[in-house]
């Protein structure tokens, strides 16, 4: 045990979980804070998908399998998602749209979930 308190060894895929849960948080708020007044609704599925994988994330480092394959479920839904919300928002950016950052955005949130599901699909 150290200062901080005891040492969790949560299995890989666990861990990514936490971490992609996180990350979804920082983007949904990255969202947010660039356009308060039109990226509401960044936040709220940033928050309420990250947190749903750090549960997911929790639950498999505790034993329940199960959890794997509900995040591959959700992250898969969320690459459906995150394609087609990409491609409006560079379609939107090549109409001289100024949704730059927000298309720079949902295609990094695309990327990490497809690395998620590659991350859960390996053995």
């Amino acid at each position: 045990m150290n200062a901080a308190g005891p040492k969790r060894n949560y299995p890989t895929n666990a861990r990514w979980l936490i971490c992609f849960g996180v990350f979804l948080f920082l983007c949904g708020l990255a969202g947010y804070l660039s356009n308060p007044a039109n990226a509401k609704t960044a936040l709220i599925s940033g928050s309420l998908f990250g947190g749903l994988s750090v549960v997911w994330g929790l639950l498999l480092a505790k034993g329940h399998n199960f959890a794997k394959w509900i995040a591959l479920a959700m992250t898969l839904m969320l690459c459906g998602v995150f394609g087609w919300r990409s491609f409006v928002s560079w379609q939107a950016v090549a109409d001289g749209a100024p949704k730059a950052f927000a298309a720079s955005l949902i295609s990094l949130m695309l990327l990490g979930s497809l690395a998620t599901v590659v991350k859960l699909l390996r053995r």
